[in-house]
């Protein structure tokens, strides 16, 4: 969605005057503010707009070139059913995983923590990630 822009100010626009530039100048002062305008909004409606990670290039494999987008920002799309219930599972599953790596990371720093202290809670075995811990880490 392009804002609408008073036709005496579209020289001044951001799109326009990046056109502009890429110009001639005998070609860029060729254009009346009716002609700016129309490229404008023609040009701006193609704009993905403004996002926190904006990622663009090309890649060139033997004679053909490839390019690649990656985007991310806050979504401001309206989204489907289907779409919704796709996040909302895909959240869930993320948040599971990070939940389940959470305690699993947990639950070793506190085995670490008891076996530095000595503390055996059964005699005779150990899971062994104390002696490897001493040996590659402390060591």
């Amino acid at each position: 969605m392009t804002t609408p822009i008073h036709p005496r100010d579209i020289k001044n626009d951001p799109v326009i005057s990046r056109l502009l530039e890429k110009m001639p100048d005998k070609v860029a002062d060729s254009f009346d503010e009716e002609q700016l305008s129309h490229i404008r909004n023609a040009i701006g409606a193609r704009e993905w707009g403004k996002h926190k990670l904006d990622i663009r290039g090309t890649i060139k494999f033997f004679k053909w070139r490839y390019y690649y987008v990656v985007l991310a920002g806050r979504n401001r799309r309206s989204l489907s059913d289907a779409e919704v219930r796709f996040a909302t599972l895909v959240n869930a599953a993320f948040f599971a995983v990070f939940l389940l790596v959470s305690i699993l990371l947990g639950l070793i720093v506190l085995y670490l923590i008891k076996s530095a202290l000595g503390i055996n809670l059964i005699d005779g075995w150990s899971l062994g990630l104390w002696g490897w811990f001493k040996e590659n880490v402390i060591n």
